[in-house]
């Protein structure tokens, strides 16, 4: 118990206190239900404490004037707003009957909140990349940290948790949550990782949220997605080459066929002229015999020997005809083996630029391959 007496020397004890203390309490006098005093905490504040407000029914401090007894509680967040431990010790009059009550409101953080002072600044400094670390309870950032090369100015403490922070889904969820965001949502691109924190009934009482820059890793992304779409459109380029380059080589195929086929044509022309050539030498040798038998025959044989004239004229026209012929078809031959020759040569190159269409494709697959590699390891960043 406290006397009146004793309670000016505890408010002076507590305002001393309050500066050395870690977790920053509140320290309150009451007389009666009504709140008489109060010493401020520079970390926390319960809106319902104020000098001259009186303390609510059934509360910590009212039971401990009611039961002129010491009473130590654990508060839900329910109660207040935040979770406290509030420790009510009544002061009692010279018939040691409770007056009033000196109360002491701890706020209960997670171990991790009440050490992040200690060690998020030092951690902070471990990302080359930079880092953002903060604390949230249900409603609102408590805490931050930022690094020297990597801040986000649109998450200050006190700043109110909305549905769009993935703070507000691991306190929903109660399972971390691990976002990828955009420009649009910080700024610049960023992974976000948060933490929900329980408390000893399993309960989410805060979160510890971490956010890195992911700009290189983006950058790195939209090159491998440029790079792969370029790829895969000369891909399909070089693909198209491949397949007109497969189809000139079939047409100088076709063509080199067909050519063979002339030279087989000019070859048989040739013999026809040959067997020409003997069926004029024939006709010529009876068109003399004819002559002889028609001027052994005298006047009679004459018509027979005027037909005999023109048949060795005939065979002497198709002889002159058959060397013309034969000319011809030697000149047909030469140009044929000329256009061969040509056919044979583009024939050959269709062929390596076939193969060399296929060397292209497959180093794009791989290029393309690759690309997609580069794209996996950016996400991974």
């Amino acid at each position: 118990m406290i006397s009146i007496d004793q309670a000016h020397g505890l408010k002076v004890f507590a305002e001393e206190q309050a500066k050395i203390a870690n977790n920053r309490p509140i320290y309150m006098i009451t007389e009666g239900d009504q709140i008489s005093w109060k010493n401020d905490s520079d970390v926390f504040d319960i809106g319902d404490l104020r000098v001259g407000s009186s303390v609510r029914s059934g509360s910590v401090t009212n039971r401990a004037v009611s039961q002129n007894k010491a009473i130590t509680e654990k508060v839900p967040r329910t109660y207040y707003g935040i979770r406290v431990l509030v420790n009510s010790i009544p002061i009692v009059d010279e018939s040691g009957d409770a007056v009033g009550a000196f109360s002491t409101f701890y706020p209960l953080l997670h171990p991790v909140a009440a050490a992040f002072d200690h060690f998020a600044p030092i951690l902070s400094e471990m990302f080359p990349g930079g880092v953002l670390l903060y604390v949230t309870d249900l409603q609102k950032y408590q805490y931050r940290q930022s690094s020297k090369v990597f801040d986000l100015p649109n998450i200050q403490v006190g700043n109110e948790l909305t549905e769009s922070d993935i703070a507000f889904n691991s306190i929903k969820t109660k399972q971390i949550t691990v976002k990828e965001m955009d420009a649009s949502t910080y700024g610049i691109p960023a992974l976000g990782v948060n933490y929900p924190l329980f408390d000893e009934n399993q309960e989410v009482v805060a979160t510890l949220g971490i956010v890195i820059p992911k700009e290189i890793a983006s950058q790195l992304r939209d090159m491998s997605e440029n790079l792969d779409n370029g790829l895969n459109g000369i891909s399909a380029a070089i693909q198209q080459l491949a397949a007109s380059a497969s189809q000139i080589h079939e047409n100088e195929q076709v063509l080199n066929t067909e050519i063979n086929g002339i030279i087989t044509l000019a070859e048989k022309i040739n013999q026809i002229s040959i067997f020409i050539k003997e069926i004029a030498d024939e006709t010529k040798m009876l068109g003399l015999n004819a002559a002889i038998e028609a001027a052994r025959a005298g006047e009679a044989g004459r018509g027979f020997g005027v037909v005999a004239e023109e048949i060795r004229k005939l065979s002497e026209q198709s002889k002159s005809t058959v060397p013309q012929i034969k000319e011809l078809t030697d000149n047909i031959q030469i140009e044929v083996e000329k256009v061969i020759e040509k056919s044979n040569g583009s024939l050959h190159s269709s062929q390596e630029q076939a193969a060399a269409s296929e060397e292209i494709t497959a180093s794009i697959e791989e290029i393309t391959s690759m690309a997609s590699e580069l794209s996996s390891i950016a996400k991974q960043l």
